[in-house]
């Protein structure tokens, strides 16, 4: 199955007039209000975009959070060793079904902490690797969700990045070591340097702290632009790095659309907030009675390139005007 950016109006047309219908029969028939587990790496603050658009996917299908359900959030504020506990401790609360927000850890420790309370998640890496499924199309566990396989979309982001620059330079690839699929991100990405004969050169950062040293890195590095891989952590952070960039005068490409709006250069990928809302269609078919397994992991089918033409203008470059041209929006 594949999911598409979907608006309101598209999001109801789909869903029909039965879903209007559904809290009354709901209340009529459950006791009590259904809690879903919320399960998410970064801050409240970092996910309020995300956690309002799934909020959103829920309510157009009639759930309304402390009406008809209730909802359990786990925040683990960037400190990864936190998720196992925090996925326990939904379990233990009995939620009927599982949010892993964002992050192949929380994917994994939702799934190390129940065999069988669903779990519906949103992830950049190829569940079937992870061993979250058996396969995309029949998941065959009490696991399913959103996978948008980030690190193939790096690799892309890579080639924007060189065509952006108007000769060739070094590039420095950002990457969170901890993160389950950097691995795999590095190696795409360098296999699509390798072939298009481009100096890479890879980053790393743990957090928010470490943002000064990389840039000093790219710098004493002679790299002339900045790829910021699709980490969870640095989309939480991305205030800090947007102004780092724009400080020492690197170019730099993200992973999420966030980024270009709140002042960088440029961003390929998924629109993340929609794929939220989407997430709430898979919480209602599993509160009808649907099981995971047959529900088949979704993947994008569209992908957003925003530039931000401030940003390029205070870093003294001229996009080019076929990639310009390409581009899904444009911030003048």
């Amino acid at each position: 199955m594949q999911f598409d950016q979907l608006d309101r109006r598209g999001f109801l047309t789909l869903l029909g007039g039965a879903a209007a219908a559904w809290p009354l029969a709901a209340q009529a028939q459950q006791p009590a209000m259904p809690v879903i587990g919320f399960l998410s790496p970064a801050s409240p603050a970092a996910y309020a975009t995300r956690k309002q658009a799934f909020l959103q996917g829920l309510r157009y299908l009639g759930y309304v959070e402390g009406q008809n359900v209730a909802i359990e959030y786990r925040w683990a504020h960037d400190q990864y060793e936190r998720l196992p506990e925090m996925a326990a401790e939904l379990v233990g609360r009995n939620v009927v079904i599982i949010i892993s927000a964002g992050s192949t850890a929380a994917a994994l420790a939702a799934k190390n902490a129940t065999p069988t309370i669903p779990i519906v998640f949103n992830i950049g890496a190829d569940p079937v690797e992870l061993g979250l499924v058996a396969s995309l199309a029949r998941p065959g566990g009490h696991i399913t969700g959103l996978s948008q396989i980030y690190f193939a979309l790096t690799a892309k982001r890579l080639e924007m990045l060189r065509e952006l620059m108007s000769r060739p330079v070094p590039i420095a690839l950002l990457v969170n070591p901890l993160n389950s699929y950097t691995e795999p991100e590095m190696k795409a990405v360098q296999a699509t340097a390798a072939s298009r004969g481009i100096e890479l050169h890879v980053v790393s950062a743990t957090s928010e702290n470490d943002f000064a040293s990389v840039f000093a890195t790219v710098k004493k590095m002679l790299a002339g632009a900045l790829l910021v891989g699709a980490d969870p952590s640095f989309n939480n952070s991305r205030g800090r790095l947007i102004a780092l960039a724009e400080q020492q005068g690197v170019p730099a490409i993200y992973g999420y659309r966030e980024f270009a709006v709140d002042g960088g250069l440029m961003s390929y990928g998924t629109n993340i907030v929609d794929t939220y809302r989407q997430m709430g269609l898979y919480v209602d078919r599993i509160l009808k009675g649907e099981k995971p397994a047959d529900l088949p992991v979704m993947q994008p089918t569209r992908f957003e390139l925003v530039i931000n033409l401030k940003t390029a203008k205070t870093l003294g470059l001229e996009v080019p005007p076929m990639l310009l041209a390409r581009a899904d929006e444009v911030i003048e």
